[in-house]
This record gives structure tokens, sequence and C-alpha cells, in this order.
């Protein structure tokens, strides 16, 4: 599972152009359990890694999303298919959705369910959104100076800065690159538990005509282990403000929080999936 910063539907591209650090050619083994002695290095291996897992990984998942952007809180129930995603809103704003919204919300579904467009045109987004995550992946190691903060032995800690020999060479990246911050990996693992970056100066397009992006803007990821193998994002903390149209909207601050992972079958169904989401299957495993 690609490590990314998206939120649910709309700004995930943006989002992911802005902050999109997702991970994973080098061989890691050589860092199995002792500390990084070239943090570069060892930043290659986990980006190999990632990139590893990321590719041999095909489990799908049922889960709980919780978005809350100011003013427009939102508690969503996922699931995941082999012919797509499908989510239920079940609260807006900290109160339960009420049945005429429910309804309109279940006609959503049905309609994704039976319409091939639909369906076709979040496959197209969500290969978007690996191909720019894959992309900015590849830089990471040479986007930034990296250092060894602290290694205490399940854990490693590492410090990163914009590298100045690094040329940016997309405006994606160009915001991918002006960030500092730290990055908490599992030693063992090779795999990423935290990454927290802070936007150190201000990024213009078109000496600001296209938009501009505001220096100390801030973002933060944390990953958990959701079944043997398998990481998953649990919480994303993004406040960078400004405006800028390659990116459409990325001004609005974002808190989204999932949970209650399960792991669903291969052979499930749309259909089968909106009917667990309608008649409270899917609400009773999320509980």
């Amino acid at each position: 599972m690609t490590i990314s910063f998206l939120s649910p539907a709309g700004a995930r591209s943006a989002r992911l152009a802005v902050i999109g650090v997702l991970l994973t050619g080098i061989s890691w083994l050589a860092f199995a359990s002792d500390p990084p002695q070239d943090a570069r290095a060892f930043v290659r291996a986990v980006v190999a890694n990632e990139l590893a897992a990321d590719a041999n990984d095909h489990s799908r998942w049922m889960y709980r999303d919780e978005d809350g952007v100011p003013g427009k809180g939102i508690v969503k129930q996922v699931i995941q298919t082999s012919q797509g995603d499908l989510s239920k809103v079940v609260e807006r704003d900290g109160q339960p959705l009420p049945p005429q919204q429910q309804k309109k919300d279940e006609e959503k579904m049905d309609a994704f369910v039976d319409d091939a467009s639909l369906r076709q045109r979040q496959k197209h987004d969500h290969e978007e959104d690996a191909e720019k995550a894959s992309a900015l992946t590849k830089m990471l190691p040479d986007a930034f100076l990296w250092s060894v903060a602290e290694q205490n032995g399940a854990t490693t800690t590492l410090k990163f800065k914009p590298d100045p020999s690094f040329h940016p060479p997309t405006r994606e990246s160009r915001v991918f690159a002006a960030m500092e911050g730290t990055m908490v990996v599992n030693t063992g693992q090779k795999r990423i538990q935290q990454l927290k970056g802070t936007l150190t100066r201000d990024v213009n397009f078109g000496y600001g005509l296209l938009g501009k992006l505001e220096k100390g803007g801030t973002f933060e990821i944390a990953r958990q282990e959701i079944a043997p193998g398998v990481w998953a994002i649990t919480a994303t903390h993004i406040h960078i403000h400004g405006h800028a149209l390659i990116f459409k909207s990325i001004g609005e601050e974002q808190d989204e929080v999932t949970s209650h992972y399960h792991p669903t079958p291969s052979s499930l169904s749309l259909a089968d999936a909106a009917k667990m989401l309608k008649d409270g299957t899917a609400a009773r495993a999320l509980q």
C-alpha cells in the first residue's frame, strides 16, 4: 500500500502533489538491525523496501474514515473491492446523517455500482495518484539532506532538510523539496511510522500569478501495521495555506484518521459491498 497524503475524494491529486512523499532499489539487508551509518543510504533502503512491499500488496480493506476538515467533519465507512471502492457517510459535523441524506448517499453508491464510466474514472484517478506518488518517491533520498537524530533499537528517527543541489523537475516536486522535518522508521521492518514536515519558504508559481503556498505550512502522517507486513496511514494532519491553480484547491486544512481495519475477501463484489454498507453489516464490523 503506497503511502500518500490523500484525503477521501476530491482533492486527492492536489494533496498528493503537495506533500505526497510516497515511498519506497537498493538492498536493505545490510541494515537489518544495526543503526544506520549513512543516513541517505538508509533512506534509499527504506524507500526500496516500501516500493517492494507496495508492489506485492494486493490486500483490500474495510475501515472507518474520520475527516475533520473544519466545518465539514465527515465520518465514513469505506470498503475496498477489486472493482472499486465504496463509501457511506454516517456522520456529518458530529451528527448522524438524517434519513433523507442517507438515502441520497445510498443512491450515489447504486449509481457507482451500475455505471462503468464512474468506476473507470475512479480507477483513472487512483492510477494517476500512484504515478505521481512513484515519481515523488524516487526523489525522496536525493531531494533532502538526511541525518540520524536518534536510534533506539525499535525505531530510527531521521531529520531532513532541502538539499540545495537538488533541482526539482516538476511543479509538484518544487513543493515537495521545500520541506524540512523528521521521519521515524521501524528499524527492523524498514517501514515508515511517522513523517512530519514544515514548508521552509513560500513557493510561488508563475511569479505568484499562478499561485502561492505560504511558508510555515505543516503536515504530519502516522502509519501503523494493520496486518503482518501491511502498513497503512492512520492519521493525516495537513495545515498548508495558499492557493495554486495547478493544484486546484489546497488551502483547506485537514485532520483525517482511519481505524478499525478489517480485510475484505478478493471475491467481494461491489454489489455485496453496497449491501453491507446499507444493511448495517459494515457498521457492526467497524464498531
